[in-house]
């Protein structure tokens, strides 16, 4: 029976070894085969930590001070590893160049132009579209939300049949490491507790918003999986960094449109 135990718990912390600063036991952090599984649950919590730095930012100074503070936050918790993955996936993606060019510009430990033009202005277009929610009832939601969403998206590159750029490590070993069903019940999990955490703080108009941004997140993400796999050949490391960028981004973007027009 603990053995058994062992085994269940065993993924959740591969997932938060390679995904946050957290520290877990070495055998946990060895292996790689539960991260994308469990990226979704990972999410839950650091979405909760960063909602609740949202709010105390916002009650001490200011929603936009809330915001800053919220993905300042997410970054020092995550080692920055997905603001990373956007500002590479963005120059490899970005300037027209060969695909082995690419691959071998992205794998450099450095950030060329085009890279650090995507990252400030996502930085900026998340700082103030999560100040924009934060101004209202329940806004610190969607920001949560945002964060889930993230990791679902990343996730759901782990699906079987998913091509794995060349030479990428990591690619290669979250391969096929998601079912379908599992991935589905995900998905419903994430949709269902917005939306009805939604309805609990502003009502079903507020619900519908925040699935519609859930929904349009994933979607957006799927657009720069598609651009990965015609350009690199499949998905690396920083491609599901950038995935996850995206979607969060979206979701808040949509989710500060809707609000404000609802």
């Amino acid at each position: 029976m603990s053995g058994r135990r062992a085994a269940w718990w065993i993924g959740p912390l591969e997932s938060v070894a390679l995904l946050t600063v957290v520290r877990v036991p070495s055998a946990a952090a060895a292996s790689t085969r539960g991260v994308l599984p469990w990226a979704p649950l990972v999410g839950l919590a650091l979405g909760g930590v960063a909602a609740g730095t949202a709010v105390l930012g916002t009650h001490l100074v200011s929603p936009l001070a809330g915001a800053v503070a919220a993905l300042a936050v997410l970054a020092a918790l995550t080692r920055a590893l997905h603001l990373d993955g956007l500002a590479d996936t963005a120059d490899g993606l970005g300037p027209l160049r060969s695909r082995e060019r690419a691959l071998q510009v992205m794998h450099q430990g450095d950030v060329g132009p085009f890279g650090v033009v995507t990252l400030v202005l996502t930085l900026l277009l998340q700082a103030a579209t999560a100040a924009a929610l934060l101004d209202r009832d329940g806004g610190w939601l969607a920001l949560g939300t945002a964060v889930v969403v993230a990791r679902l998206a990343m996730a759901r590159t782990g699906l079987p049949g998913v091509a794995t750029a060349e030479g990428s490590a990591l690619g290669a070993a979250v391969a096929g490491t998601v079912s379908r069903p599992w991935l589905a019940g995900w998905s419903a999990a994430v949709t269902v507790l917005a939306g009805a955490g939604a309805w609990l703080l502003a009502g079903p108009v507020a619900a519908a918003v925040l699935v519609a941004g859930t929904a349009a997140g994933l979607f957006a993400a799927e657009a720069v999986l598609t651009r990965a796999t015609d350009r690199l050949g499949g998905v690396t490391g920083d491609v599901m960094g950038a995935m996850g960028e995206t979607a969060a981004t979206v979701v808040l973007v949509v989710a500060a449109a809707l609000t404000g027009t609802a």
